[in-house]
């Protein structure tokens, strides 16, 4: 069953002992903006599942993120939300991990649910149709001595 947030209200994600994000809603927009991403474009053919993985975390988050705690520069001062943080963020491996299972997963999950075929009425290959045929075999000849 889907169960549908009508209320779209942000919410806060505890990704690290002292770090949480203020997220909106992951909804289609989102996604659909994230993925026409200029940095997801930008990637060259053949780029790694990998490459494209954290390219997609970070477009995702930059439209995502709307507030964050505990979040400082180099001399401990706190600093705003911005493109270039959260992009700095993410390239921290246990706060991109944590993102990924937390925000992106939940959409990916859902839409991997959708994906999967109902089973055949009685079994498996009830419904499968025959692919095979029987084999011609030649004309008989008559033999000569």
């Amino acid at each position: 069953m889907i169960r549908l947030n009508l209320t779209a209200m942000p919410e806060w994600l505890d990704l690290a002992p002292g770090l949480r994000l203020l997220v909106g809603p992951l909804t289609t927009a989102l996604m659909v903006s994230a993925r026409a991403d200029p940095a997801i474009e930008a990637l060259p053919d053949g780029a790694s599942q990998e490459a494209l993985a954290l390219a997609m975390a970070k477009a995702v988050a930059r439209r995502a993120v709307l507030d964050w705690e505990g979040v400082g520069d180099a001399m401990g001062t706190i600093v705003p939300v911005s493109p270039d943080g959260i992009d700095a963020l993410l390239e921290i491996w246990p706060v991109f991990e944590a993102f990924q299972t937390m925000y992106v997963a939940k959409g990916l999950i859902l839409d991997a649910e959708k994906n999967v075929f109902a089973p055949s009425p009685t079994g498996r290959s009830a419904v499968a149709t025959d692919t095979a045929r029987p084999a011609k075999l030649p004309a008989p000849t008559a033999q000569q001595d």
